[in-house]
């Protein structure tokens, strides 16, 4: 018997979904990168602490689900936060959560695509996508960011891309991955 590990399982659920609604065209999912699976406030607090967040930068969460890194972010690093949530449902929770702390003020929430959004004021970006949308992601993050901004992926490794720092980590008795990557100093000229 197999084992499947946690942070796969959702994304096997994912992806049946997705064939069985994808073929008829009635997939709410259908321009989705990734399917709604929070991450745990452990990892989030690492995630953090790993981008060295600095108070006034302005940090990007793709895919921001329900808030909780835009909210961690804007009350222990004091920096300016944008999240961008896709799904109708999740975007609405993330709003109400943010009212509740009183920082709509402070977040910002896009509701659309994150391959439609202008990356190129971000410091840090922080992704919990699947491997292959981080490589759909990849050349957008290449084109837009600037030389030093980081960017924090959750479980996922961005394919072609060296890390720069590398954690396992536990929460609840589940592993997890954080990657760190380092945009450099200096980009190749793009014809």
């Amino acid at each position: 018997m197999r084992r499947i590990c946690l942070p796969v399982l959702p994304l096997l659920l994912f992806s049946s979904a997705a064939c069985l609604f994808g073929q008829s065209g009635l997939s709410p999912y259908a321009h989705s990168l990734a399917p709604y699976v929070p991450s745990p406030q452990n990892i989030v607090d690492r995630m953090l602490e790993m981008a060295n967040l600095k108070p006034g930068e302005t940090l990007y969460d793709l895919g921001c689900g329900d808030g909780r890194v835009l909210i961690t972010a804007v009350q222990k690093y004091h920096v300016h936060a944008v999240g961008v949530e896709l799904s109708d449902k999740v975007y609405k929770r993330a709003l109400d959560k943010i009212a509740t702390y009183g920082l709509q003020n402070q977040i910002k929430v896009i509701h659309g695509d994150l391959l439609d959004v202008d990356l190129s004021s971000a410091d840090v970006v922080t992704i919990y996508l699947m491997r292959t949308s981080n490589e759909s992601l990849r050349p957008r993050l290449e084109k837009l960011l600037k030389p030093g901004a980081r960017v924090i992926s959750h479980d996922y490794a961005v394919p072609g891309w060296k890390p720069a720092q590398v954690e396992e980590t536990d929460s609840d008795s589940h592993p997890h991955t954080v990657y760190l990557y380092i945009m450099p100093p200096t980009k190749a000229n793009k014809s």
